[in-house]
């Protein structure tokens, strides 16, 4: 062999050697790249502990087990119809087959008898209702939230049985829950070991009080903590609750407050009125209960209302703006 052969061999040995340690190793920009990637994993991870609900028709897509503690709900409404997710915590033995086959008929019944003009009737019918019902406990959710928007929602909450529902209804008078929009979730004793997040705004509402509210609203992200400091079951067979809505120019806040009332035959019925966009909220809680919601607020007008008849007279009608 001649220097000149042996001049190649030698380079394609030093070759071979650096390809195989380049494979092994990485090239120093990639590997670079790489922990740069996993820390961005990782500080996500760390800022966001939510659990992602999706609807896309009737539907909640979610885990079936989350741990008992504080927890963040990502309540993302892919549908074209408003929606709400409420979670109802089981008394021991009872199971999501139970609530299909007890609660939702006659509640579905009665509202077909009143939207039939029967009202006298509908009485009947929601009193088939089994005694069990009354030892359901509602442990929040989100508020009411529009078309292609997300609710941010934070509740404490204890291990058990839990049913989450949206009763919102179809134009043809039917609870979105009897269509199946109703899931059981499991709620572990092993906690989250959360804490709630710090609040802008405070909200307290009560059966005799309302809803009154301590601080400014500014635009941007805010976080609303809301309290219950009571908590008593209205005409309409559910507990006092805050949605957050986004008022238009037009908007007729009597056509509102009727819509959130869902024993009217044209209450929450979708589509909901034209003239409000509604950005979720926290549902019904146990009294002494506090859950929060964080929304993004645009300069305008707003309005925080209870989805319970005769909100004005009750003093949970709160209109606000936001400037500039």
């Amino acid at each position: 062999m001649n220097n000149k052969e042996k001049n190649h061999l030698l380079i394609l040995k030093k070759l071979s050697v650096l390809l195989i340690l380049t494979g092994l190793l990485g090239s120093p920009g990639c590997d670079t790249q790489v922990r740069k990637n996993e820390k961005e994993k990782a500080k996500i991870g760390q800022r966001d502990h939510a659990v992602e609900i999706i609807t896309e028709t009737m539907d909640f897509q979610m885990p079936d087990t989350i741990q008992s503690g504080w927890q963040t709900f990502r309540y993302v409404n892919k549908s074209y119809e408003t929606h709400f997710f409420l979670l109802d915590k089981y008394p021991e033995g009872k199971t999501i087959e139970d609530g299909e086959k007890e609660i939702l008929p006659p509640f579905q019944e009665g509202m077909d008898l009143i939207n039939a003009g029967k009202p006298e009737a509908a009485g009947a019918a929601f009193g088939q209702v089994p005694e069990w019902f009354s030892k359901v406990v509602f442990s929040g959710g989100s508020g009411l939230i529009s078309p292609g928007d997300t609710a941010m929602t934070t509740l404490k909450l204890e291990p058990g049985y839990y049913v989450v529902e949206c009763y919102v209804k179809m134009q043809n008078g039917i609870f979105h829950s009897v269509m199946g929009m109703v899931k059981k979730l499991i709620v572990t004793a092993d906690s989250t070991g959360q804490s709630p997040p710090k609040a802008d705004v405070k909200i307290e509402i009560s059966s005799t009080e309302g809803i009154t509210v301590d601080g400014k609203v500014s635009k941007g992200r805010q976080t609303f903590a809301v309290h219950f400091k009571d908590q008593i079951v209205h005409e309409n067979f559910v507990g006092h609750d805050v949605n957050l809505v986004k008022l238009d120019e037009h908007a007729d806040l009597a056509v509102l407050e009727k819509w959130m009332n869902w024993l009217d035959p044209e209450g929450l019925i979708t589509p909901s009125p034209e003239g409000f966009t509604f950005l979720g909220g926290v549902n019904d809680m146990p009294e002494g209960s506090t859950g929060y919601f964080s929304a993004h607020l645009n300069p305008g007008r707003y309005a925080l209302i209870s989805e319970v008849p005769n909100t004005s007279d009750k003093n949970m009608l709160k209109t606000f703006e936001v400037s500039n």
